[in-house]
């Protein structure tokens, strides 16, 4: 007797890939494990195509020839304000994004929109709100982007800017204003 996961349609975040560039392959893979809708920059639709990966929506893509049932959506903006503005108006409650360089300008204000997770080689950056806690092992680390008047709990800053989990066990954020920007080593 085999056993099937099913999913329904926007139970999981869909994944939009910008650039994939150096990005960890078995990552990928994970984040595909559940059959996202799967949005691709039309820069990077050709190397998308050749892992063999099948793309449901094509953004801002050209005269390519696409796979049968890809949908292609053109805007006006770059390709990653248009698709966050498809996955909004699809309402979508959540998007992973692979990108190679992590722009706060570029993602701040979708925060209430969307549940946004931006992954890049090296680390992935998430929104936070105020009082945001998670369990964390010592020495895990943190980078904190925008708000610098904020309070944490068993986290330590170091000379590079970087917070370090002290002991086992949850970190709390508190600050006041808008969500601020979290990153996490891959």
């Amino acid at each position: 007797m085999s056993s099937h996961h099913i999913v329904k349609e926007k139970q999981e975040p869909a994944l939009y890939i910008d650039e994939l560039g150096n990005f960890n392959e078995e990552f990928l893979g994970q984040l595909l494990e559940w059959s996202p809708t799967l949005l691709v920059n039309g820069e990077n639709y050709d190397k998308i195509l050749s892992l063999g990966l099948k793309v449901d929506v094509l953004v801002n893509g050209s005269d390519q020839q696409v796979q049968e049932d890809t949908k292609i959506i053109q805007g006006p903006a770059d390709a990653f304000m248009v698709t966050l503005n498809h996955l909004v108006g699809e309402k979508y409650p959540a998007v992973n994004v692979i990108t190679k360089k992590f722009d706060l300008e570029k993602y701040a204000g979708f925060e209430e929109e969307i549940n946004l997770v931006i992954f890049t080689e090296k680390a992935k950056h998430y929104p936070i709100k105020t009082g945001f806690s998670v369990w964390k092992p010592a020495g895990s680390q943190f980078l904190i982007h925008g708000n610098r008047y904020l309070e944490v709990t068993n986290l330590t800053q170091n000379e590079d800017e970087v917070f370090e989990v002290v002991n086992d066990g949850f970190v709390e954020f508190t600050f006041s204003g808008q969500p601020i920007y979290i990153s996490e080593p891959l």
